[in-house]
């Protein structure tokens, strides 16, 4: 309070805009406290960060030791793939090699080093290999073992097949086999056939050469007869070359000398029983025949060849001539 009993309070002069951004008396006011020069702050303006100081800090960063060796080698590095890619060398190699991963995946210890095969009979080792193709270029950790499968199971010698992986490196592949029971030829084609007559595949060697053979249509679904008629044949079954189904209801039997043995469509094994009988007492089989014909019962045709044809004709007239020379 001042003399007068008067309340004394401050003075914002900011607010009465009283008060410059820099304010400064040269002496004391009457009556109240000195003012002595004021500094007001001002608000810096942001400071800009430049590209090129960026760039300055990354290159040195980069120029740190080991970072400045890695990203020469990255660099040196991407250099030699891309060359690789375009000179062919990069193909070549992936070629020969088989793809990154898997190449990766060898040097660390899973290739494949043994591949055990199981159940196979009539398919080779390499035949199995060949379509499950698996090589030198595989690994075991990347082998789709699924894929492997349904390659193996598209060969029709295969009815099921297994694929496991043993870590680290080895395979093993089961495979079940059909059965190879006959050989059928129809319209020229040869053809490998099942127990029930089912065809697995055409025959492409000599590996079932052994098989019994049916031709004609229908004959892969008669196979049971034909080898009844085969163990009918007894002695002769080796001299049995095929078997041909006639009209789908008998059967002729072609000889391994080419002779033809027709047989009738009712009790075809006793007409064999016949056969076996005369070839043992007359060795039937081995004269100048074409054919033989049990169609008739109680009748045999024979059909000549035509050399022995000639002969029998010269002879038959040779003995109708009149004796004495009269005509």
């Amino acid at each position: 309070m001042d003399g007068g009993r008067r309340l004394l309070r401050s003075l914002n002069l900011a607010d009465a805009g009283l008060v410059p951004e820099r304010l400064a008396y040269a002496g004391p006011l009457p009556g109240a406290l000195a003012l002595r020069e004021m500094d007001v702050p001002r608000r810096k303006p942001p400071v800009r960060k430049s590209r090129r100081s960026f760039a300055l800090r990354l290159l040195t960063r980069l120029s740190a030791p080991g970072v400045s060796a890695v990203f020469a080698f990255a660099f040196l590095g991407s250099v030699g793939l891309y060359g690789a890619v375009k000179g062919g060398e990069y193909q070549a190699f992936i070629t020969s090699e088989g793809p990154l991963p898997d190449v990766a995946a060898k040097l660390l210890g899973f290739g494949i080093k043994a591949v055990t095969i199981a159940g196979e009979r009539e398919l080779t080792e390499p035949e199995i290999l060949g379509q499950a193709g698996i090589g030198p270029r595989n690994s075991l950790l990347f082998l789709d073992v699924a894929q492997v499968r349904e390659r193996l199971k598209s060969l029709p010698l295969i009815r099921e097949v297994s694929v496991s992986k043993l870590y680290p490196n080895r395979l093993l592949i089961e495979v079940d086999e059909r059965q190879a029971f006959a050989l059928w030829q129809k319209n020229g084609q040869v053809q490998v056939v099942s127990g029930d007559g089912t065809p697995i595949d055409a025959m492409h060697d000599d590996r079932f050469i052994h098989l019994p053979l049916v031709v004609g249509t229908g004959a892969n679904k008669k196979l049971n007869d034909y080898l009844a008629l085969l163990d009918a044949a007894g002695e002769l079954r080796d001299r049995i070359r095929a078997g041909m189904l006639v009209a789908e209801r008998r059967w002729t039997l072609q000889m391994t000398n080419g002779v033809e043995v027709l047989l009738p469509e009712l009790d075809p094994q006793a007409a064999l029983a016949r056969l076996v009988q005369l070839q043992r007492d007359f060795r039937v089989l081995d004269k100048d025949i074409i054919s033989l014909d049990f169609r008739q019962p109680g009748r045999i045709v024979a059909r000549l060849t035509e050399d022995a044809a000639n002969a029998r004709a010269e002879m038959l007239a040779h003995k109708s001539k009149p004796k004495g020379g009269q005509t």
